[in-house]
C-alpha cells in the first residue's frame, strides 16, 4: 500500500502540500471537515496527517484530536503563519513531529516527508510499562556476559572484588549488581569517592573520628565502613589514596576493624570492600605509588569494564534502555529512534563510554519532538576513529623540552575545548572529580567553561 498524506489545510497550501507528498512518493488526499478527516485516518492509521494550526476547519483543537491518537504522535505535522514562539511551544506540547511554514513549501514537506520514511527504518522504544523492570546492566553481546558472569561468581563468596575500567564505564552499577545478588543484599551499601574528598578529611570519612579530635570535630562521627556494616563498602577510585591510608585499609581488611581519628580502642566491623579504579593498578605496583600488599588483597576476585567501543554489539540495547527511562523521566513519548542516530552513535568514539551515551540519550530525549529522536536532536563531539591509546598519541609526542605543567595545561585545554567548555564532561573524559578539574583549570589560569 502507497504510503499516504491526509490533510486539512487551507486552499491555499493544498497545492504545494500536494505537490511536496508527490515529490516524495506519498499520495495526497485532502478534507473540508473535521469529521470525514478524523474518519479516515482511524481506517488508515499509518497515514501522516497534516493540520493547519490556524485553519477554519482544524486549528488546535483539530491537532490535539489527532494528537491523542495511539501512534498518532510521531506522524502528527502542523503548519501556522510565520514562525512565532507561540506556535513552536504548542507543536511541542502536541508532540508534532515537525512544524512547518505557511504559506506551504513543497520542498520542505517533501523532505520531512523522506525523513519521515527513513525513521520507518530505525528502531522502536517499547512503551514505558514494558521497561520499567528492565534491568541496569544493559547488554547481551560476550563482553557483558563474560562481566554477568563475574558478577555472579564474585557474589557467590565474600571476599574483596577490584573493579577496574575507564571513567564512566559502570563500575558502581557492578558494584551494587554484587551487593544485591550477594548474601549482604539486605544490608547497607555504601559509596565514597576516594578522589573527591580532601586527603585531610578523607581519613575521618572513611574510619569516624572523636569529638575533639581536630577543630570542628564538635561531635564523634561514624565513619563509612561502621555504616557499611553488615553489608558492602564501595571505595570509588581507591588509586587515588595516598600510601598512608593504603595502610590503614589493609589493616581494616586483615584484622576487621577501624581506629577513630583521635580513639584509642579499636571498633569492630563488618563491611565487605568493593574497591574501583580507571587506574592500571598493577603497573602502579610496580612504580610503589600503589601498595603490593593491598593490591593482591584487594584483587582476590578481579572484574575488568570493557570500554564502549570495544561492546558497540550492546549500543542498540543501550540506545533502547536509556530512552525509556527518559522518557518515563519526563513524561515525553519517546517511540523510537532513527536509523541516522544510530550510525553516527556506531561511529563515535565514546571517550566517555556508557555515562557520555546516557547523557546523550538525555539530550536528545528533551529535545525529540513527534516521539522519534533524530540526527538533529543528537549533541555529540566530533566523532573520531576508534584507535588505541598509541595510535591517538601524536606522531612526534611531546618535545621533552616541555614541563610537566605545560603538559598538563595543554591536554586539559585540548578536553576542554573538544567538549565545548563543559566541566562535567571534560571531567569525565579526563577520569578526574570535577572538583579536581575546577582547581587545575584556575591554577594553570585555564579558561573555565559551563556545566
Amino acid at each position: 500500500m502507497p504510503q499516504i498524506v491526509m490533510g486539512l489545510i487551507s486552499e491555499e497550501g493544498e497545492g504545494e502540500a500536494e505537490l511536496g507528498a508527490r515529490e516524495a512518493g506519498f499520495q495526497w488526499r485532502s478534507f473540508r471537515q473535521p469529521s470525514g478527516f478524523l474518519e479516515a485516518l482511524t481506517k488508515v492509521p499509518e497515514a501522516v496527517a497534516l493540520v493547519s494550526l490556524e485553519g477554519p476547519e482544524g486549528g488546535v483543537p483539530l491537532a490535539a484530536k489527532v494528537a491523542g491518537r495511539p501512534e498518532r504522535g510521531d506522524r502528527l505535522l502542523l503548519s501556522a503563519p510565520g514562525a512565532s514562539l507561540e506556535w513552536a511551544l504548542k507543536a511541542r506540547e502536541l508532540g508534532a513531529g515537525l512544524l512547518l511554514r505557511e504559506p506551504l513549501s513543497a520542498s520542505d514537506l517533501a523532505r520531512e516527508l523522506r525523513r519521515r520514511s527513513r525513521i520507518e527504518g530505525g528502531i522502536r522504544v517499547p512503551d514505558p510499562e514494558e521497561l520499567a523492570d528492565a534491568p541496569e546492566l544493559v547488554g547481551s553481546g560476550p563482553s557483558m556476559a563474560q562481566v554477568v558472569r563475574a558478577i555472579a561468581e564474585a557474589a557467590g563468596v565474600d571476599s574483596p572484588v577490584l573493579l577496574s575500567g575507564e571513567s564512566g564505564t559502570g563500575k558502581e552499577l557492578v558494584a551494587r549488581a554484587i551487593h544485591g545478588a550477594s548474601e549482604r543484599g539486605s544490608g547497607p551499601f555504601v559509596a565514597i569517592n576516594c578522589a573527591a574528598i580532601p586527603e585531610h578529611l578523607l581519613e575521618s570519612e572513611l574510619f569516624g573520628h572523636e569529638r575533639g579530635a581536630f577543630t570542628g570535630a564538635v561531635a564523634r562521627k561514624e565513619g563509612r565502613f561502621q555504616r557499611a556494616h553488615g553489608g558492602t563498602l564501595l571505595l570509588d577510585e581507591v588509586g587515588d589514596m595516598s600510601l598512608i591510608l593504603q595502610a590503614k585499609i589493609l589493616r581494616v581488611l586483615e584484622e576487621g576493624e577501624v581506629e577513630r581519628v583521635g580513639g584509642s580502642s579499636p571498633v569492630r566491623v563488618d563491611a565487605r570492600v568493593v574497591a574501583a579504579t580507571n587506574r592500571k593498578l598493577d603497573e602502579e605496583v610496580a612504580e610503589e605509588t600503589f601498595r603490593e600488599d593491598l593490591f593482591y588483597r584487594l584483587a582476590v576476585n578481579r572484574i575488568t569494564l570493557p570500554p564502549l567501543r570495544e561492546r558497540l554489539e550492546d549500543l542498540e540495547e543501550l540506545v533502547v534502555h536509556f530512552a525509556g527511562y527518559f522518557s518515563r523521566r519526563y513524561g515525553r513519548p519517546v517511540r523510537g529512534v532513527d536509523r541516522e542516530v544510530l550510525r553516527r552513535l556506531r561511529a563515535h568514539s565514546w571517550p566517555g563510554n556508557v555515562r557520555e551515551l546516557r547523557n546523550v540519550m538525555d539530550r536528545a530525549v528533551q529535545r525529540c519532538q513527534g516521539g522519534w529522536i533524530r540526527p538533529d536532536d543528537l549533541s555529540l563531539g566530533a566523532a573520531a576513529p576508534r584507535l588505541s591509546a598509541r595510535e591517538r598519541a601524536p606522531a612526534d609526542g611531546y618535545p621533552p623540552t616541555m614541563s610537566l605543567e605545560e603538559v598538563e595545561r595543554d591536554h586539559i585545554a585540548r578536553v576542554l575545548d573538544y567538549t565545548e567548555g563543559v566541566m562535567a564532561d571534560a571531567a569525565e573524559i579526563l577520569g578526574i572529580h570535577r572538583n579536581t578539574l575546577t582547581r587545575k583549570v584556575n591554577a594553570l589560569g585555564l579558561r573555565s567553561g559551563s556545566g
